[in-house]
């Protein structure tokens, strides 16, 4: 009997200690814009998991697909400001896809409320090694003695790899052909065949092709040279001071959840990514650390916003 008793009383005691930890009794959930096992769905995963020890509650990634990520900003705008639903979401859904579609059921700056920016995913650009180029300026002084002649791959319309092309060949002055794939591996196929000459893609999937040689690193789009290609310059140093190629993931809450709610899992995910071991798993699928304050990442979402409005509006890319 002392046994069963003294099994009920530890039983009682971790139900009252869970819910202390927890005192919503609530499944937290991290909304992700795109399917299991891509990027944005892994580093979600790892957050989930450091969530999950750091507030003493169960935390989920739920994967909702849609309109390039646009879908789950949506539902988060709907759902309660309790700090139960959040998103981890791409630049892309924030600050491009208002601009690019004719509608999206949310306004960035007005249903969403910044916990923080979390990792970036540089982009390099990339020929194949039949362009006689090894600069960036080598390459523009080639393209512009081959006007038209060259073209140049995306993962798709109206995606970071087209749109950024697209601002970068105004900046130059370039005329290469844009050529839309359905996504980067179909795009990095006919760049390695030359079937296309250029490509602006993330190091993820640019990265194995440069150091196998099948593709020609030209230039990072990152604002200081990445350790991987220190002898690379950045866009920005060869002539194109400002330009930056780089996509970057982001948590948000609902507007009006507390700002409390929302600096208490900053910190948490902060001291993750400052961790060897969180930081070093990033690395290792092209992602990098980008700790920093709630509200650091609201200003710089305002910035892209409106910076990222311009290049669209400059491209006349239209996505229906």
């Amino acid at each position: 009997m002392k046994k069963i008793i003294l099994a009920a009383l530890c039983a009682a005691l971790a139900a009252t200690s869970a819910a202390a930890q927890s005192p919503s009794g609530k499944t937290m959930r991290i909304l992700v814009g795109f399917p299991p096992g891509q990027a944005t769905d892994l580093v979600a995963r790892m957050i989930a998991d450091k969530l999950t020890t750091s507030l003493g509650q169960t935390v989920i990634v739920e994967n909702r697909p849609g309109q390039g990520g646009s879908l789950v900003l949506g539902l988060l705008a709907k759902s309660p400001p309790d700090g139960q639903t959040i998103t981890l979401s791409a630049l892309a859904s924030y600050v491009v896809n208002p601009h690019l579609y004719k509608t999206v059921p949310y306004d960035t700056l007005k249903d969403l409320a910044p916990i923080g920016r979390v990792a970036d995913l540089p982009m390099l650009l990339c020929v194949h090694p039949s362009v006689p180029a090894q600069t960036l300026p080598e390459l523009i002084a080639y393209v512009k003695a081959n006007p038209g002649k060259l073209m140049h791959s995306s993962s798709g319309n109206g995606t970071l790899s087209h749109l950024l092309m697209e601002d970068f060949k105004r900046r130059a002055g370039l005329s290469i052909v844009h050529v839309p794939y359905q996504g980067s591996p179909k795009a990095m196929l006919d760049l390695m065949a030359g079937n296309v000459q250029v490509g602006l893609d993330t190091i993820t999937v640019t990265q194995p092709h440069v150091q196998s040689g099948r593709m020609r690193l030209i230039a990072a789009g990152t604002a200081s040279r990445l350790p991987a290609f220190a002898g690379t310059p950045t866009i920005a140093e060869q002539g194109y001071p400002g330009f930056e190629a780089v996509a970057w993931l982001a948590l948000s809450a609902p507007a009006g959840t507390p700002r409390e709610l929302r600096e208490r899992i900053n910190a948490d995910v902060v001291q993750a990514l400052k961790t060897p071991e969180f930081a070093s798993k990033l690395v290792a699928m092209g992602a990098f650390p980008r700790p920093g304050s709630t509200d650091e990442f609201g200003a710089f979402l305002k910035s892209e916003y409106t910076r990222w409005g311009e290049i669209v509006r400059a491209s006349g890319a239209k996505v229906d």
